[in-house]
C-alpha cells in the first residue's frame, strides 16, 4: 500500500515548484499517496517561506500542530527558505522534527529522510544540473525553474540569504522539461527565477550559453507549446532587445510582473534595487507602446525605513502613472540577515499601517475602473482549473482570470469568452466558439 504523504507549501510560485520537486523526488523511491489530513500522513513536510511576516512563529506553531495530530510513526520534514536560514535551530527547538532541508537542496531529499535529525542547508549547493523526476499539480500548466538563488543585495530581502548566488539552470535541461510538461498536456509555460531576466548571466557547467531572451526563443520552438509567462523580471535588466522580445513573439503572454518596491529614488537607492523611479516609468512607458494590451503588475512595500510622506507620495505617483493590473502591497518587515534591519529610522507601524491602506484603497478604486470596462468584450481564453457548482477557471492572454459554466472537457483547450459580468479580482463569461 502506498505512503501517505501531507505537505504544505507557503510563499511564492517557486516554492509550489519545489514542493512538486519533494512529491517527484519521494517517489523515485517510493509511490506516495497526497493526503490533506495531518493524522493520515505516514509523512509531513512544511515547505516554509521567509520573505512574508513573522515566518519562524508561523512554522513552530505549525510544527506543534503537527505533534498533536500526527500518528506516532509518522515523520516531519521541514523544507524551504526557513529552513535554510534557522537550520540545526529547528531541531533544537523541535526535536520532533526528523530532518530539515534547506530550499538549495532539495535533490539532496533521499539523502536525510532515513537520518534521524539530519539538517542539509548548504547555500553553495549547485543542483542546476540535476534532472528532477516528473511531478505536476496540475497537467495543464507547467511551472520551470530556469535559475536559483539570487545576486542582489537588496537591503530589505532575506532571499540570498536562504536560496544562495545565483546559476542559471543550462538551457538543454529546461527545454528538456518543457517538451516533457507539453507532452503531458500543458500548452502553457511559466518560466521561474528570482530575476528571470538576468538568466545566462552565471553558468556552472559548460555547454551552450543563452541570456533571457535567447531563452525565450528558443523555448518558442516547442511544437504544442501556445503560451508562455515568467516571474519575476528586474526592472534593472529590462533592455530594449528584451521587451521587443516580450512583444512581438506571439506565444509570450502579454502580462508582465515588474517588481516596483517604492516609487522614491531615494527609497530606491536605500533598498539597492539599482534603478531609478524614472528609469522604471520609462520601462512601463516602453513596455505599453509597443504591446498596447499588456496587463502590468507588481510589488510595493511601504514604510521601509527613513520612507518620508514626500517619498511615498512619489510611490501613490507611479501608482497613478501605471495604473497596475495588479498589485501585491506590504508593510515593511525587518528580516534576520539583511542591511535594512540595521537601518535607523524605522516607520511606526501606525504610519505604514495607514500608508498601506491609503495605497491599497486607490488600487481598488483603479481596478474598478479597469474591470467594470470589460463587460462584452470578447477575450481568448485558456483553460486549467475545475472549480465548484459548475464552473471552470481560466487566464487570458494578459492574465485576467475568467470563470465560466463547463466540465473537465474544456480542460488544457483556448476558447473565446465573451465577458458577461465583472468583478474586481475576476471576470464571468460565456464560451462563444
Amino acid at each position: 500500500m502506498s505512503k501517505k504523504l501531507y505537505i504544505k507549501t507557503l510563499g511564492c510560485a517557486m516554492n509550489v515548484r519545489d514542493s512538486e520537486h519533494i512529491i517527484a523526488e519521494l517517489n523515485k523511491r517510493e509511490p506516495y499517496k497526497l493526503t490533506s489530513e495531518i493524522s493520515e500522513a505516514d509523512l509531513i513536510i512544511i515547505n516554509t517561506c521567509s520573505v512574508r511576516e513573522k515566518p519562524v512563529s508561523k512554522l513552530f506553531s505549525e510544527i506543534g500542530v503537527f505533534r498533536k495530530y500526527k500518528k506516532d510513526n509518522a515523520k516531519i520534514g521541514v523544507t524551504g527558505c526557513t529552513a535554510s536560514h534557522l537550520g540545526e535551530e529547528i531541531i533544537k527547538k523541535a526535536p520532533i522534527v526528523d530532518f530539515v532541508l534547506g530550499a538549495r537542496n532539495v535533490s539532496k531529499l533521499s539523502k536525510v529522510i532515513d537520518r534521524r535529525h539530519s539538517v542539509e542547508v548548504d547555500l553553495d549547493y549547485d543542483d542546476s544540473n540535476y534532472s528532477f523526476g516528473e511531478y505536476r499539480s496540475n497537467r495543464y500548466k507547467a511551472m520551470v525553474n530556469i535559475s536559483m538563488g539570487c545576486d542582489k543585495s537588496c537591503t530589505y530581502c532575506i532571499v540570498p540569504a536562504t536560496r544562495g548566488k545565483e546559476v542559471s539552470i543550462p538551457p538543454n535541461l529546461i527545454v528538456q522539461e518543457v517538451r516533457r510538461a507539453v507532452e503531458g498536456g500543458a500548452k502553457e509555460v511559466i518560466l521561474l527565477g528570482q530575476n528571470v531576466n538576468n538568466y545566462g548571466k552565471y553558468f556552472s557547467a559548460t555547454g551552450e550559453r543563452l541570456n533571457f531572451t535567447g531563452l525565450l526563443r528558443k523555448i518558442s520552438l516547442i511544437n504544442g507549446l501556445e503560451r508562455i509567462r515568467f516571474a519575476s523580471p528586474h526592472p534593472l535588466h529590462m533592455d530594449d532587445e528584451f521587451l521587443e522580445e516580450f512583444a512581438f513573439n506571439p506565444k509570450i503572454c502579454k502580462q508582465i510582473h515588474i517588481p516596483l518596491q517604492s516609487g522614491s529614488t531615494k527609497v530606491l537607492r536605500d533598498m539597492k534595487r539599482g534603478y531609478t523611479k524614472e528609469w522604471f516609468l520609462n520601462r512601463c512607458a516602453k513596455v505599453k507602446e509597443l504591446s498596447p494590451e499588456v496587463s502590468i503588475s507588481t510589488d510595493i512595500i511601504v514604510g521601509f525605513p527613513n520612507e518620508s510622506d514626500e517619498d511615498f507620495a512619489d510611490t501613490l505617483d507611479v501608482l497613478e502613472q501605471v495604473r497596475f493590473n495588479q498589485l501585491f502591497s506590504f508593510k515593511y518587515s525587518p528580516r534576520p540577515h539583511t542591511k535594512a534591519a540595521t537601518y535607523p529610522n524605522q516607520i511606526p507601524d501606525e504610519v505604514a499601517s495607514e500608508r498601506l491602506k491609503i495605497l491599497q484603497n486607490r488600487h481598488k478604486e483603479i481596478l474598478d475602473e479597469i474591470m467594470s470596462s470589460q463587460v462584452g468584450k470578447v477575450y481568448s481564453v485558456y483553460f486549467d482549473e475545475l472549480k465548484s457548482g459548475g464552473k471552470i477557471s481560466g487566464r487570458s492572454d494578459d492574465g485576467k482570470l475568467f470563470f465560466v459554466n463547463g466540465s473537465e472537457e474544456l480542460l488544457g483547450e483556448i476558447k473565446d469568452v465573451k465577458v458577461t459580468k465583472s468583478a474586481r479580482w475576476a471576470l464571468e463569461g460565456e464560451v462563444i466558439n
